[in-house]
């Protein structure tokens, strides 16, 4: 796993508002995952987990990612990207601005997040993330994602 950009507090991450932050490094999406997935949200449709019916019946050639799993490795796809330290006791998820499902994730495929500052306040911070499929030149997913630190 590659280490994490590490930035020094809110006031440094402001210094850098409107800059690409931090890249992750290439995280695999496995039918494991997308099964796991499809029984903790209760979605079994067919093209994320019937593997055969997928290759036979979708233009995907496999099944795909639910698009919440992608939306829900935000995080570690951050944390493997940027670590923000300060004098906070925590940060949540404040929810999001933009959320775009652009293209799938295909079972076995690996995807990466991009993250960049696009605004910076005094306790929150709205990060542009891009979220890349190796190989391919759309994205998966595109949000403006919020961040609160207490």
């Amino acid at each position: 796993m590659a280490n994490p950009r590490v930035i020094n507090g809110l006031e440094e991450l402001r210094a850098l508002q409107g800059q690409e932050i931090g890249v992750s490094d290439w995280v695999p999406v496995t039918q494991e995952m997308i099964d796991r997935f499809a029984d903790l949200s209760g979605d079994h449709q067919w093209i994320h987990v019937d593997v055969a019916r997928a290759q036979r019946e979708t233009p995907f050639g496999s099944t795909i990612a639910h698009g919440f799993l992608t939306v829900s490795l935000l995080t570690e796809l951050s944390r493997r990207a940027v670590e923000v330290r300060g004098d906070f006791k925590m940060r949540i998820n404040y929810g999001f601005n933009r959320l775009r499902f652009v293209s799938p994730v295909p079972a076995g495929a690996k995807i990466r997040g991009r993250f960049t500052a696009k605004q910076v306040t005094e306790n929150e911070v709205t990060w542009l993330v891009t979220v890349e499929v190796e190989g391919r030149e759309k994205p998966a997913l595109v949000a403006e994602w919020l961040g609160r630190f207490y």
